[in-house]
């Protein structure tokens, strides 16, 4: 392992970000699914996820679900509220389903793992 100094000394690697980047927060990552009934079941009851909000482009054909690994009752209620406090908290995954896919056959996504390789995975920590 390597010292943090280590770390922060790697070329390419910026030990004091620029202050105007201080605040950020990584929000959210997203994942294509095929058949969001059965991804919605596999986030929020195997892994305990909360759909915090739900987002339809029909015109587009596609629709957007944002979940989280949050107690519930943090969930503002209010529409307006809700979208404020997900700009706010990190590790929101947003899975995005394309209407259809589910019952067409052909329909698949890469996952990274085999060529032309890219994405790898996600990590949720869970403690007993």
């Amino acid at each position: 392992m390597m010292s943090l100094h280590e770390l922060n000394t790697l070329p390419g690697v910026t030990a004091d970000p620029e202050a105007a980047t201080r605040q950020f927060v990584f929000n959210h990552t997203m994942l294509r699914v095929k058949d969001i009934t059965k991804s919605l079941d596999f986030y929020t009851r195997v892994l305990g996820f909360s759909l915090v909000e739900k987002r339809d482009f029909p015109e587009a054909e596609f629709s957007l679900y944002f979940l989280a690994l949050v107690d519930k009752a943090q969930i503002p209620e209010d529409d307006k509220a809700r979208n404020e406090w997900m700009k706010s908290i990190p590790g929101i995954l947003e899975l995005t389903h394309n209407h259809g896919t589910e019952s067409d056959a052909t329909a698949s996504y890469h996952n990274g793992n085999s060529d032309p390789r890219g994405f790898g995975h996600i990590c949720a920590r869970y403690q007993t």
